[in-house]
């Protein structure tokens, strides 16, 4: 019975990640594919870049909705286990989804609402982690990668719990791993500081 729930939960946690708000937005608001514009990234940021803050909020926040299902029905079903494996699913399905050419974003929306699963004292201290960094270095990459070494050291140093940890850790790993042409661009020196389009441009 648990091998079944726990597929359950891995299918349906990638198909919910899948899901990408950023894409389906864009080509349902805007008339486009926010993969073609900007930095070529299906994320919050990206769109804010591309259509505005307003667009970028609202891609976070459904982000975070689908995530806060996949972990919900995963712990209902497994407890804290099953809340890992069903984060770990949906972020997988969020950078990598089926229903977009495996083409999607790079899992910082996603990894804020892990860390709200995991405990609202993660959550708090990854964005002000995020914040801080971000405003300092004016590039969101920067305060990406920090926000993800933070969720898992900051789960580790709260004691969370080894399924809530192996989450983190898993999330962590996730996001660098998509920041990777970031980080390369960092360390050259190429990176470009984040400035997010008019609310009022239609593009």
């Amino acid at each position: 019975m648990n091998i079944l729930k726990f597929l359950i939960v891995i299918v349906l946690g990638y198909l919910l990640g899948s899901l990408s708000s950023s894409i389906l937005l864009s080509r349902t608001a805007w008339g486009g594919d926010v993969r073609s514009k900007g930095s070529g990234n299906a994320g919050a940021t990206n769109m804010a870049r591309v259509y505005g803050w307003g667009a970028g909020v609202l891609t976070l926040v459904c982000d975070m909705a689908k995530t806060g299902a996949a972990v919900w029905l995963g712990w209902k079903l497994l407890g804290d286990w099953g809340l890992c494996v069903g984060g770990v699913c949906c972020m997988l399905g969020h950078c990598f989804p089926v229903f977009h050419e495996f083409k999607g974003g790079k899992g910082i929306s996603v990894g804020a609402a892990l860390g709200l699963a995991i405990d609202w004292r993660v959550f708090v201290i990854i964005i002000t982690v995020f914040l801080i960094v971000a405003l300092l270095t004016k590039k969101v990459s920067c305060g990406s990668v920090a926000a993800a070494v933070a969720i898992a050291v900051s789960s580790a140093l709260l004691a969370v719990g080894t399924p809530k940890l192996m989450l983190a850790v898993c999330a962590m790993c996730l996001a660098i791993f998509q920041h990777r042409s970031n980080l390369k661009r960092l360390m050259n020196g190429t990176e470009p500081d984040f400035k997010a389009a008019d609310d009022r441009k239609k593009k």
